[in-house]
């Protein structure tokens, strides 16, 4: 695969990715955090997969269908013509309680003809260490890793199984099914049923989607981008993952691979604000008590991220069997950013609770918790806010008075000023206003570099960084102030290549980045238009639009000339951004409508009625 054509389908519990000719290559189950049992994406030969080959000459086409996240795969063949349905089971029964199984259904529907194929089926468990063995139990192919910890997984079909087991060739005639589930199954799966939890499934995605705020304009990509986050939001806690992979590279060849299987507290302002811009207020509602959940009280350590069951420790280790994705190595799993120090954090959650405060409802005692947090981030800021920290991209060794840090200080206590006057808690007001007005003028001051007229990345150098084009977003500055303009232009000038955004192009613990990050490029985007720039914003947006994989995906990073797709896929934050510039840019553009029509409706000298 060389640029990532991967569809992903999910049911808010696991994930899987399906290559562009329908080779099963992620899947972790039985959630999303769990060790892969099919992992090819990092190993071709030792990871596992379950793909299909229906000989030469056979024509694939790939497409969701309409507003869903069903996965349709198309094989014409020489002989004839049949369609593959991937999803993950997601619908309510009839007591309105979700059913998300850890199941992946692969139904097979016959179209034309009697098309041959063979099904490999290559499960290789807990990350392909040790040798799966497989065998046919009734009417399932029951697969396990006894080596170390135990792990089982099972596959059902009305296939013949040693046909499917041995990669006999079949003829398809007919409709079919898979079911490849963590759990034996209880009842007994046949075809009708396989349809009936279809149909169920494809129901419950268009109804979520109908729920979804419309738009003028880009609505399929915002529709693409919404659906995409959903099946990243983990059912059982409410968390919201970065992605569903681990160890894609951010560039080929080198080390800078992560797992991004966990939720990353620095996303949740911008995910409740899409969320609820999109109209699905349950959603953020869900990931805001999730946020409230794993933020501890008074004095205890906040996180900068958390397993998707609140888990708090995050070891990292390597995976040295596995190749890696096109040999980038080393394959990691669990994350040790969990350790870092972040400034931003404090903001970020301030943002937060002032937006729960201004949203939902709260009974009396939920207020009380929500402000003695408030007070607790607070008196972090006040400890904090002057000292050095890794700053929003985890640097891990370089502790320097980041910019983008100290302005989220600064919205900490903004935000916290507003929580005390909303609260009527006037003896905070003053306090905070002028710690507030402290951190503004150290930026001010220190961030702020008159030569090169713009906010640098850190107090220490003349850097630039595109977190710094967040500043407006957040209040810090107005759009319109010449030296937000500016700060824009020069991240333009300086981190703009090839129409794609680094984050910083200054060296790191691991050398001089070398990709486009995928969010900062959408971040680009909507600071042109907040500063009058709007045709440009329009035609770069539209254009990165065409960098997305065939089925509108996207990944955390992209190659600045061959456009290639980098790093863990698909990436919340990268949709997260695409959402926001294209809503901004949809209004814009209504806006700009609207006065064209009053021109036109009311030409210039006659009066208005």
């Amino acid at each position: 695969m060389d640029n990532l054509d991967y569809g992903v389908v999910g049911n808010c519990r696991s994930a899987a990715l399906i290559s562009r000719t329908g080779s099963l290559e992620w899947l972790c189950l039985p959630d999303f955090s769990s060790a892969s049992c099919f992992g090819a994406l990092l190993d071709q030969e030792r990871g596992g997969r379950f793909a299909l080959d229906c000989g030469p000459n056979t024509e694939i086409t790939q497409t969701y269908l309409y507003h869903t996240n069903i996965l349709s795969t198309v094989f014409r063949t020489p002989d004839g013509e049949f369609e593959l349905l991937d999803f993950m089971p997601r619908y309510k029964n009839d007591r309105l309680s979700y059913i998300w199984p850890s199941d992946l259904i692969r139904y097979v529907r016959h179209r034309a003809g009697r098309p041959r194929v063979r099904f490999i089926y290559q499960p290789a468990l807990r990350y392909g260490q040790h040798r799966t063995q497989s065998r046919i139990y009734d009417t399932c192919i029951k697969s396990w890793c006894n080596n170390g910890k135990y792990e089982s997984i099972y596959a059902y079909s009305d296939l013949p199984l040693p046909s499917v087991l041995e990669g006999a060739e079949l003829v398809i005639d007919s409709d079919h099914f898979f079911l490849l589930s963590y759990n034996q199954k209880l009842l007994h799966v046949d075809l009708e049923m396989i349809n009936l939890e279809f149909e169920r499934t494809k129901v419950y995605w268009l109804e979520w989607v109908d729920r979804t705020v419309r738009f003028t304009r880009y609505r399929e990509q915002i529709v693409r981008s919404a659906l995409t986050l959903k099946m990243l939001n983990y059912q059982k806690s409410g968390a919201i993952l970065a992605a569903v992979t681990t160890s894609l590279p951010e560039a080929i060849g080198e080390e800078r691979n992560w797992d991004y299987r966990f939720c990353w507290i620095r996303d949740a302002s911008m995910i409740i604000r899409i969320l609820t811009g999109t109209g699905h207020y349950h959603g953020a509602r869900r990931f805001l008590q999730f946020i409230l959940n794993v933020i501890p009280y008074k004095d205890e350590r906040i996180q900068i991220m958390y397993g998707i069951h609140g888990e708090k420790k995050l070891t990292e280790r390597e995976l040295p069997w596995l190749d890696g994705y096109a040999g980038s190595l080393p394959v990691r799993v669990g994350n040790a950013a969990y350790r870092q120090k972040q400034n931003d954090i404090y903001g970020v959650l301030m943002d937060v609770l002032y937006k729960s405060f201004t949203l939902f409802e709260h009974n009396l005692e939920q207020g009380e918790d929500l402000w003695t947090t408030a007070r607790t981030l607070v008196r972090k800021v006040e400890k904090n806010w002057r000292k050095a920290d890794m700053g929003i991209w985890e640097y891990r060794s370089q502790k320097q008075h980041f910019v983008f840090s100290k302005t989220l200080c600064w919205v900490a206590m903004d935000r916290g000023v507003k929580m005390a006057e909303y609260l009527g808690k006037l003896e905070y007001v003053k306090k905070w206003s002028l710690i507030r007005e402290q951190i503004r003028a150290d930026i001010m001051k220190k961030g702020w570099n008159p030569k090169i007229k713009a906010f640098t990345q850190a107090y220490e150098n003349e850097a630039m960084d595109a977190a710094n084009l967040l500043m407006a977003n957040y209040g810090f500055i107005e759009p319109d102030d010449p030296r937000y303009v500016s700060t824009v232009e020069r991240i333009q000038e300086r981190l703009c290549r090839n129409g794609l955004v680094y984050r910083y192009r200054n060296e790191d613990d691991f050398g001089v980045p070398s990709s486009a990050f995928t969010v900062c490029s959408f971040w680009l985007v909507k600071s042109l238009c907040l500063i009058g720039r709007k045709r440009e914003a329009k035609e770069m947006f539209e254009t990165l639009l065409g960098y997305a994989n065939h089925l509108g995906l996207f990944s955390e990073d992209m190659d600045f000339n061959s456009k290639r797709l980098l790093g863990n896929f698909p990436q919340g934050y990268s949709h997260l951004a695409l959402i926001d510039a294209a809503i901004l840019l949809s209004e814009t553009e209504i806006e700009e409508d609207e006065k064209i029509l009053s021109r036109v409706e009311h030409p210039p000298g006659l009066p208005i009625r």
